[in-house]
């Protein structure tokens, strides 16, 4: 019985295979970041229940398919990408974001994103953080007033569809605490920040998992171990100068890096290979601007969350940071032949 039970799985997990590569071009580098979602995927299962999934199967469908009509246009077919757009894209956003909602922004994410430019490999901006920003300029309530609190202890969501919506004060993500100025009595620990028993976006909660998925990527050269590095330095030093100047709105520089989407954005946003530069001193130059730009913007402006904005102006200078760059390699190379 055993052995009928795993011929038929096998049987199943060929088909879906050979749909899978009927349907999609494959990318080894987008597998091995779609694993490296898979535990934050089920702790955010976890935490704020099943409704995590079916917002994922809705933007996941909304996406390929909106993806599929532009490269059926051009005789192609999407690439696994799309999925790593999807996948991100939901897992930074609150999980009672209504559905038609998240529809509409991976949908302006893939169109304005990417196909716009021509599809994959060609864009300039992140395709996932425009669809947020999309979503969080255009229908802000939605993004800002709706978090809440998630499940703790077992089964914690594996047996919930949704956390119950609180008042405002308590539901309030971590960063939107620390930006309003609330005490330090009232603010989530450090602790809690690590192991993700906060409120916030549906795979941003947990510093931990985000790490070792980090590590991973960079093990599997996958993730730039020089943006993301730079991308936390800047964040550090540009909160430590204000922290001991006495303008920070955290605790201390460390509670910055671990609230709101810093560590997602460093591990998994700046990286992309397509947004970033190419070469080392501009990934380098990138990351540091990255993290000093979030910071402004959080200490600043009226948004709290910095990391979003911070990557799509700095994916826009991109191109000039690689121009830059090898023009002062050429440069220096003709230097050293004229002597």
């Amino acid at each position: 019985m055993a052995a009928q039970i795993q011929k038929k799985m096998r049987m199943e997990n060929g088909t879906l295979l050979s749909i899978l590569k009927a349907f999609l071009r494959k990318q080894p580098m987008m597998r091995r970041v779609l694993v490296s979602l898979m535990p934050i995927l089920i702790f955010s299962v976890y935490s704020f229940g099943w409704r995590v999934l079916s917002l994922l199967a809705l933007v996941t469908a909304a996406g390929v398919t909106t993806e599929y009509f532009f490269e059926k246009s051009r005789k192609g077919k999407p690439t696994d990408s799309i999925l790593v757009t999807c996948f991100l894209y939901t897992l930074i956003l609150p999980v009672t974001i209504p559905y038609w909602i998240a529809a509409a922004g991976v949908i302006f994410a893939v169109v304005f994103g990417k196909q716009v430019f021509g599809g994959f490999a060609r864009n300039v901006f992140n395709p996932a953080i425009l669809g947020r920003v999309f979503v969080f300029i255009t229908f802000p309530a939605a993004m800002t007033n709706s978090w809440t609190q998630p499940f703790t202890g077992f089964p914690g969501g594996f047996v919930r569809w949704v956390p119950e919506l609180t008042d405002g004060i308590s539901s309030a993500t971590p960063l939107a605490a620390a930006a309003q100025g609330n005490s330090l009595n009232s603010l989530p620990t450090h602790l809690q920040l690590l192991l993700g028993n906060t409120s916030g976006s549906m795979g941003e909660i947990s510093a931990v998992l985000i790490l070792l998925a980090g590590i991973y990527l960079i093990v599997k050269k996958t993730a730039s171990w020089k943006i993301i590095s730079s991308v936390l330095a800047g964040v550090l030093g540009m909160e430590a100068i204000f922290y001991f100047s006495g303008i920070s709105r955290f605790p201390d520089p460390l509670y910055a890096i671990l609230s709101g989407g810093v560590l997602f954005g460093a591990v998994f946003m700046a990286t992309d290979p397509i947004t970033a530069p190419s070469t080392d001193p501009g990934k380098w130059l990138f990351g540091f601007l990255v993290g000093i730009v979030a910071v402004f913007i959080r200490e600043f402006s009226l948004f709290p969350e910095g990391m979003m904005f911070a990557i799509l102006i700095m994916n826009s200078f991109v191109p000039l940071l690689d121009i830059a760059v090898k023009s002062v390699k050429a440069n220096a190379a003709k230097r050293r032949v004229a002597a």
